[in-house]
């Protein structure tokens, strides 16, 4: 999978802030991937911030530490959608159906 390199970014900083989460708590990597149902390297790739892995493992890691409610946040605060909205740019309206000629009026 190729990234945009500011996603790249993103995804390090989430695994930085992981395995920060992870220390803070004092957990092994062998106490949160037993905890979480993963590997001992698939967490280590969710603390590299790696692409391949699952959201899923990454949520499962979240819970582990207590953050999982920090999913939740995610596009929570979606300005730019919201502008859109407002200014009735996303709604696309359907022209009528035609009205096929053996059908009444």
């Amino acid at each position: 999978m190729i990234l945009f390199p500011k996603t790249e970014r993103i995804l390090a900083s989430l695994g930085e802030n992981i395995k920060l989460a992870r220390l803070r708590r004092r957990l092994t990597t062998t106490q949160v991937s037993e905890r979480a149902g993963i590997s001992r390297s698939t967490l280590g790739a969710i603390e590299k911030g790696q692409a391949g892995v699952s959201l899923g493992m990454y949520a499962q890691v979240l819970h582990v530490l207590g953050l999982e409610k920090d999913l939740l946040a995610v596009a929570s605060d979606d300005v730019l959608g919201k502008k859109l909205q407002d200014a009735g740019l996303l709604v696309k309206k359907r022209a009528p159906k035609r009205k096929k000629d053996h059908e009444q009026p």
